[in-house]
């Protein structure tokens, strides 16, 4: 990892740093294009092509069914459905108190005013299984969606080696009451879901991480169709903020712990101690030999970074620039940084809170903004899949005391007959 000292960079190289994912070229947008336009046109058969290409299977159908999901269910073991059921338990727990009914507000007598809830009918989870299968992506999609009262969720997934469906996600999928999951992933996943197959139903909103590839088709679909997406959510990233309060074995792990997602992941640490640095290099090139996913991690490494700070505050002051998806406070005096981060998907305060437990367990939502879309965006909750909708209702005495105002208004800005839809009222 390189190392880079705050107060020695530019805006420029700052402005550099924070970027990432990015397309200059535009080959991945060339290539994404490519596969919604295939998918548009062709339906279940491009689906069927790309399964061969991509996935390296030839399927024989696009859907899992209740019978067969049930079936791979039953293969996993009874702590893994513990896990699963636990981390089941603390999400739903979490989101159901996202649920809430506004109060009526009277904004002057007898003019009333509200909002109420109202689930997207149709939605589209994604749910990868490229390098790492995630069923725990399924539970933060699929929990909020059933506590929304979405009418449909359509789940896409790409299939196994054997053409049939994680038997983790197949779980995942009797918690939720889910009965079928269409077997396609990446770009023609949500292709598929934007503008529906013979197979696949079209969906009003997508939802789901995903690779560059994904993350681009999302982008793309909700600026030419009328289907929304969550937020443009892509390759993994933390960053650590650590002084010398912190553990060097315990940083190193998280770092580590988004690395494995992939090559294009992103972990930085912003440190206020060289030393303390030192450390957690040394202790990344202890743990990332005994990785499983070793390879992918150690080139996820090999794109990250770290940021030498002479305060915390320097360091928020970098964070909020990089606006990670994730943030780590590894600090004894995390209670005096909180009121300061604009910019960040989730944050994990303190030397015990493992960014992992958000990721699984904890039951705050993992689906989060990558690419500093963190500035501008939330991540999923039970708010992602429903549609506030405002009511009001005028009395009387309410068209008697709004009239006159509304009337002058309309007049000023030249729209007589706004005026008059007020006037003829006013007049009875």
């Amino acid at each position: 990892m390189k190392t880079y000292n705050y107060s020695d960079l530019s805006k420029e190289t700052i402005q550099k740093l924070v970027q990432r994912n990015v397309d200059p070229a535009d080959e991945i947008r060339t290539v994404v294009e490519e596969i919604i336009v295939n998918v548009r046109n062709n339906g279940d058969k491009a689906l069927f092509d790309y399964a061969a290409k991509f996935d390296k299977v030839d399927l024989k159908k696009l859907t899992v069914e209740k019978d067969e999901l049930a079936e791979l269910a039953a293969s996993i073991l009874p702590e893994q459905k513990q896990a699963l059921q636990t981390a089941y338990n603390n999400i739903l727990k979490f989101h159901q108190t996202q649920l809430k009914t506004e109060d009526k507000v009277e904004t002057m007598p007898g003019v009333t005013c509200w909002r109420e809830l109202r689930p997207i009918e149709k939605v589209g989870l994604y749910i990868p299984g490229g390098t790492a299968v995630l069923p725990s992506t399924f539970l933060m999609l699929g929990i909020p969606a059933r506590i929304a009262g979405c009418h449909e969720i359509v789940v896409c997934s790409p299939p196994q080696k054997d053409g049939k469906i994680n038997p983790y996600i197949a779980y995942v999928a009797q918690l939720l009451g889910i009965e079928k999951i269409y077997l396609t992933g990446g770009a023609q996943a949500v292709a598929a879901m934007a503008y529906g197959t013979e197979s696949i139903p079209k969906v009003d909103k997508v939802f789901g991480p995903g690779n560059q590839y994904v993350t681009k088709a999302k982008t793309i679909i909700q600026s030419t169709t009328a289907t929304a997406i969550d937020m443009p959510a892509g390759p993994s990233e933390v960053l650590v903020i650590a002084d010398e309060s912190a553990v060097p074995e315990y940083v190193a792990a998280d770092l580590l712990a988004q690395a494995e997602h992939g090559v294009d992941s992103q972990s930085i640490l912003v440190s206020t101690s060289s030393e303390f640095a030192e450390k957690v290099i040394a202790e990344l090139n202890k743990q990332l030999p005994a990785l499983p996913r070793a390879a992918i991690a150690g080139k996820a490494i090999d794109n990250s970074y770290v940021i030498i700070v002479k305060t915390l505050d320097e360091a928020i002051q970098f964070s909020n620039q990089y606006a990670p998806e994730h943030l780590i406070l590894a600090t004894a005096n995390w209670q005096q940084l909180t009121a300061n981060i604009i910019n960040a998907g989730s944050v994990f305060l303190g030397n015990l809170t493992p960014e992992s437990a958000g990721d699984y367990a904890s039951g705050t939502n993992h689906t989060l903004p990558t690419s500093a879309y963190a500035r501008a965006y939330s991540g999923v909750s039970v708010d992602s899949f429903v549609k506030k909708i405002t009511f009001q209702h005028i009395t009387d005495k309410g068209i008697k005391n709004i009239g006159p105002t509304v009337e002058v208004l309309a007049e000023l800005e030249g729209l007589q007959a706004h005026k008059n839809a007020v006037s003829v009222r006013m007049k009875k």
